[in-house]
């Protein structure tokens, strides 16, 4: 007998996630999620264009010693930028998906997740312009949303 054979398929009625709309299991909450994983994944490239323009393409050598070349200030401040928006991803990733497979998916989870992402752009561009205080206010705006997302989810 292959494994698995005495499983029966699913018979019910086909029909999209919870909280989707109007049958599309592609919601606002979601597509805000993947533009932020978009963005999140795309933060690296002004920190190795930093290193590029500063040191050159990698040699043998860099493979095997990881003692980081020195990088202009804004190349640091964008190694920081990326490692920040990877920090924040998963909180926000994790309210977006109970919130959506818990059918909590709603016009307010759908305001936090869009305003989170745009956050996130505008954090991005004050870290890496470096302008103070209002990264630390966009920041936390953006923890904001979260906890919004994060209360429909509980209420």
């Amino acid at each position: 007998m292959r494994r698995g054979a005495d499983l029966k398929p699913w018979s019910g009625p086909a029909r999209p996630l919870s909280g989707s709309i109007n049958g599309d299991a592609m919601t606002t909450d979601l597509k805000y999620l993947a533009l932020t994983a978009i963005l999140t994944a795309s933060l690296w490239i002004p920190y190795i264009v930093a290193q590029v323009a500063t040191n050159g393409f990698l040699a043998r050598p860099n493979y095997v010693d990881p003692t980081p070349r020195p990088v202009p200030m804004w190349g640091k401040r964008a190694d920081r930028a990326y490692m920040n928006a990877v920090e924040t991803f998963a909180p926000f990733a994790a309210v977006v998906i109970i919130a959506h497979l818990a059918g909590k998916a709603n016009a307010m989870t759908a305001f936090w997740a869009m305003w989170f992402f745009w956050m996130r752009v505008a954090h991005a561009g004050v870290y890496l312009t470096a302008i103070p205080y209002i990264r630390t206010l966009v920041f936390t705006l953006g923890y904001v949303a979260v906890v919004g997302i994060f209360w429909e989810v509980i209420k």
